[in-house]
């Protein structure tokens, strides 16, 4: 008898900067962190203001987009430029070990934070042994 343990899994989809529909979009770097009860994905988004930071999870996809103000005018002379200005974006597959209705997310200092809470089938537990008679 062999027995399979599944791991609560989230896999990050392959992309790089990439165009959307409101212009450029970076993908930033993501930290995921796992404890007994929740994954967390820490994700670096400095410059975004919290009203315009979108997350959306359909069909398995968890998708965060986030806008980035212009800082500058369009006519603005720069004689070196090395922060690009643009939006980002990035998405994960999220496995079913995931209780997706509990997802929830907070955002202070550029710094967003998803909180993935695990469904009562992948948290780990202990298991009775019985006497036999």
């Amino acid at each position: 008898m062999t027995t399979e343990t599944k791991e609560p899994q989230v896999q990050q989809t392959q992309s790089a900067e990439q165009p959307t529909k409101s212009g450029l979009a970076y993908r930033p770097n993501v930290d995921i962190l796992e404890t007994e009860n929740e994954l967390t994905l820490v994700m670096d988004v400095p410059g975004v203001e919290r009203e315009s930071l979108d997350i959306d999870f359909a069909e398995g996809m968890l998708t965060v987009q986030a806008r980035v103000a212009q800082r500058y005018a369009a006519n603005q002379r720069f004689l070196l430029r090395e922060y690009g200005i643009g939006g980002y974006y990035r998405s994960f597959q999220v496995g079913e070990q995931i209780d997706v209705n509990g997802i929830s997310a907070e955002y202070a200092d550029g710094v967003l934070r998803i909180h993935l809470p695990k469904a009562e089938a992948a948290k780990p537990g202990k298991i009775a042994v019985n006497v036999a008679s």
